[in-house]
């Protein structure tokens, strides 16, 4: 009898008690898992309305149709579409430890993953060289950055990161010579994607060091160039008003610069620093660890339409035309006035 009850007590922390090859469950307080709810769910809320806010605000007013802003909206769904159809998923399996809709849906999402957040990386890549030609070479951009280019280079971020996530999870490739560690750590309830010591290394450089310094590269030549066209204005302008104004000009380009950087290297480093790391180190990094590093990850998606919305005017007042119109009742003209 007493055995009996220890079996049960055991299998209560079981993903899937019937099953002997089952993975555990984490064990944690009911307080705990309430909060991290709580949490993820704010977190992913916050993603999907922000970056659905941003669609909308492009796609209603006509003047927030340019080049660049097509390039934003297009992040904006990649975030959105991370922040709905992957991130409630990692929320239930990163709470409760388990896995429990399958391996081949373990790979689709996997998959998506991976798909959405190269998305967003190659997107936030994308703005940064069109916001170095805008602002270092104004003529060319007015001749040669149109809708249409913009259009082709997004088409080809999404198919790219659609194929390259989606074949690199089904073909098994990554995982080729860790045959013997995926038989010595799988168990029914678990969903995992390893990646060798080549694609260990090749996945990061492509898919963020490289852009990640490209970006940081053009960024930096984008604040000296603008910190020269403020220097030279100021130098022309004889009131002391329109100098205050120009000095604020820079110093709000710079603030904005910083946040982007900032928070794209905050986000993703740790977690592609020890991607690299744990394979040439025999998977040492503790499950829990990656996990967070997982939403540290996910934190930039829910940081983007924060970035590139909240801080301009533009956005801003679109966001307020529309929330006063479609939720408060007010009515506005669908043309946005710029001062």
């Amino acid at each position: 009898m007493m055995t009996s009850n220890k079996t049960q007590t055991e299998n209560m922390f079981l993903c899937y008690p019937l099953r002997p090859n089952s993975c555990p469950k984490l064990q944690r307080l009911t307080v705990v898992k309430v909060a991290m709810y709580a949490f993820f769910v704010l977190m992913i809320l916050t993603t999907v309305f922000g970056n659905l806010l941003i669609i909308i605000s492009i796609s209603h007013f006509k003047q927030l149709q340019s080049p660049t802003h097509l390039i934003v909206r297009s992040l904006a769904a990649s975030d959105c579409l991370l922040g709905s159809l992957v991130m409630p998923y990692s929320m239930v399996r990163s709470v409760e430890g388990c896995w429990y809709l399958g391996d081949f849906v373990c790979k689709v999402h996997y998959s998506l993953d991976m798909t959405f957040c190269i998305s967003s990386l190659l997107h936030l890549s994308l703005i940064s060289v069109d916001r170095y030609w805008a602002i270092c070479y104004p003529l060319r951009y007015r001749m040669r950055v149109t809708i249409s280019t913009v259009t082709v280079f997004i088409t080809f971020i999404w198919l790219f990161s659609f194929v390259y996530s989606f074949s690199i999870v089904f073909s098994g490739i990554s995982a080729v010579g860790l045959e013997m560690v995926i038989l010595q750590t799988y168990c029914v309830g678990n969903c995992v994607v390893l990646f060798n010591k080549e694609w260990s290394i090749i996945c990061p450089v492509l898919v963020f060091f490289l852009p990640g310094t490209i970006m940081s590269y053009l960024y930096v030549k984008i604040f000296y160039v603008a910190q020269k066209h403020a220097k030279v204005m100021s130098e022309r302008v004889t009131g002391g008003l329109k100098s205050q104004s120009s000095a604020h000009r820079e110093r709000k380009a710079a603030k904005t610069l910083a946040i982007v950087i900032g928070v794209f290297l905050f986000c993703w480093l740790p977690f592609f620093t020890a991607s690299v790391l744990d394979t040439f180190l025999n998977f040492w990094t503790p499950a829990v660890v990656f996990d967070a590093l997982f939403w540290f990850a996910y934190f930039n998606s829910t940081c983007n339409p924060l970035i590139y919305g909240f801080f301009y005017p533009c956005f801003q007042k679109a966001f307020k035309i529309l929330i006063s119109t479609y939720i408060c009742g007010i009515k506005h003209s669908n043309t946005l006035i710029f001062e």
